[in-house]
């Protein structure tokens, strides 16, 4: 099962532990030009959630080690406005992202 939570995002540098500058991956959708970003490790996705906006959407797979994907929705939309098209986006980059979930045919 693959998990969406409301949450926060990041489109800010993030400073790690070893206080070195990092930029998270972040992609344009197919599907009405919306940002999604993805934490690389455990560092980045933290600062995802720190730094994010009350209308960021949070994917992650369900019981498995993944990425942290998150959407960016256009201001005063909700979830019902996620079109199927852009759930696949979302749900295709945590599956990829995933390191035991990318093996599998269904996450």
């Amino acid at each position: 099962r693959l998990w969406v939570y409301l949450s926060m995002l990041c489109s800010n540098p993030s400073v790690k532990n070893d206080n070195t500058k990092s930029m998270v991956y972040y992609y344009t959708s197919r599907c009405g030009n919306y940002t999604l970003y993805m934490g690389k490790d455990k560092y980045e996705n933290e600062d995802l959630i720190k730094y994010g906006h009350p209308e960021d959407v949070w994917w992650h797979v369900d019981d498995l080690s993944s990425a942290h994907v998150y959407l960016r929705q256009k201001s005063g939309e909700t979830l019902k406005d996620i079109s199927p098209e852009l759930l696949l986006d979302c749900a295709s980059l945590v599956k990829a992202n995933s390191i035991e979930g990318c093996k599998k045919s269904e996450v």
